[in-house]
């Protein structure tokens, strides 16, 4: 038994929404609607997280000064950054905690398309929504899939990018801060922005559609939480 399974009343829930929009609209379509509302019941999580992002990278100099002043007292040093975070009413996990909320909900949409029920037995474009793309064959399942494939890619790319950029601020910050250099790995991560696109190989046609609607969703709630030009953190362009 996978240990999914204790979200399956939730999962029972899920189901049963896009059934009922499915009864409107084409069941891909439905698993769109879904996901984006979804997604919308799921922004204010993402504002907070947001808003905890902004606050760290506001303190992140003050932060780097007390780590500097009290280098060789680490118990000083905890005492100064609790009392700092206590004035400015801030918190150092403050934009990690709406995003660990977030999981439980992608966990029941993930288990939700790659547990076999009636909604996989619904085509797109004629291709079941069930289908892996091992299991491809004929122009018209390709194409399908190409598409699929190409807007992962494409959303992957644009998160690159975003973490690229990240990295290479917060490389110059710490070294203006004379902070010790990112550790010899921390160039790789940018290319986990592509993730979604190896793992899109592992699940059926409804998953990867999934994954195509909630990743341009994220990119372009990003690009919207953070067009004051505060650096998109590397770790939220993993998710």
């Amino acid at each position: 038994m996978s240990v999914l399974a204790v979200l399956d009343p939730a999962v029972a829930v899920a189901h049963a929404a896009v059934a009922a929009v499915a009864h409107l609209v084409p069941t891909a379509l439905a698993i769109v609607l879904f996901t984006v509302a979804v997604r919308l019941a799921l922004h204010p999580l993402a504002r907070a997280a947001a808003r905890g992002e902004k606050a760290r990278a506001r303190l992140a100099p003050k932060v780097a000064a007390l780590q500097k002043k009290y280098r060789d007292r680490p118990e000083r040093l905890r005492e100064a950054l609790a009392e700092m975070y206590r004035k400015e009413q801030a918190s150092p996990f403050a934009g990690c905690l709406p995003m660990l909320v977030q999981v439980p909900f992608f966990s029941v949409m993930y288990r939700l398309f790659t547990t076999p029920n009636d909604l996989l037995d619904r085509t797109l474009f004629g291709v079941p929504l069930g289908l892996h793309v091992t299991g491809a064959h004929g122009a018209g399942q390709w194409v399908v899939f190409g598409a699929l494939f190409a807007g992962l890619a494409a959303v992957g790319y644009v998160n690159f990018r975003r973490a690229r950029r990240a990295a290479a601020t917060s490389a110059a910050a710490a070294a203006t801060a004379a902070q010790p250099a990112p550790q010899p790995g921390a160039g790789l991560l940018p290319y986990l922005s592509f993730g979604s696109v190896l793992f899109a190989a592992l699940v059926p046609v409804a998953a990867v559609l999934y994954l195509l609607t909630t990743g341009v969703w994220s990119a372009a709630e990003r690009a919207w939480l953070y067009r004051d030009g505060t650096p998109v953190p590397a770790a939220a362009l993993m998710t």
